[in-house]
């Protein structure tokens, strides 16, 4: 089995693991998502993210959700932010499941094209990653994108704010992988 293939069906069972979560959770909440603005989602993948970075500082732990399940709601969180980058925020829950699933394959497809992209160009550099570094990564992303926020979004040289949230998507899934193969 090539590399290539290998990851990518790594990259689909992570793909399914998120969806299922994301599934899950819309069945109790609703999209009541659909409400936050995109910085708002931002600090919410930064706590997250800040989370595991203690988490792997610390090597323990006192509320019972692990690393994984953080790594999982950042990837959801993200492509949230991704939608919301494109519809905007709403003062209602304006998205039906049906449609919200649609938005969220569509999402994780362009991210997932990014990373074969990615990987044909860098030859899999994330393998030899830890996941300590891919978690240090995406809280640059994170600093990234709330700069590119409190500049009203106009970055006048570099990505915009949704080329981050695609690669703290791949950055998270990575790291599930890696999570994942430890086990």
């Amino acid at each position: 089995m090539s590399k290539e293939t290998k990851t990518d069906g790594q990259y689909s069972r992570i793909v399914e693991l998120c969806r299922d979560v994301f599934q899950k959770k819309m069945q109790d909440y609703g999209n009541a998502w659909r409400v936050l603005r995109p910085s708002s989602l931002t600090d919410q993948i930064y706590i997250k993210a800040q989370r595991i970075r203690s988490l792997q500082s610390k090597g323990t732990q006192k509320i019972l959700e692990g690393i994984a399940p953080e790594f999982v709601g950042i990837v959801n969180y993200s492509i949230m932010g991704l939608v919301q980058l494109e519809l905007g925020a709403s003062d209602t829950i304006d998205l039906d499941a049906k449609e919200a699933n649609t938005l969220y394959t569509k999402y994780f497809e362009k991210a997932r094209s990014l990373m074969h992209n990615k990987n044909h160009d860098y030859g899999e550099a994330w393998r030899d990653m830890r996941v300590s570094s891919l978690t240090d990564i995406i809280l640059m992303k994170l600093l990234r994108i709330k700069q590119i926020e409190n500049n009203q979004g106009k970055a006048s040289f570099s990505e915009g704010i949704d080329a981050n949230y695609y690669d703290i998507v791949n950055y998270a899934v990575f790291a599930l992988i890696k999570l994942e193969l430890e086990c």
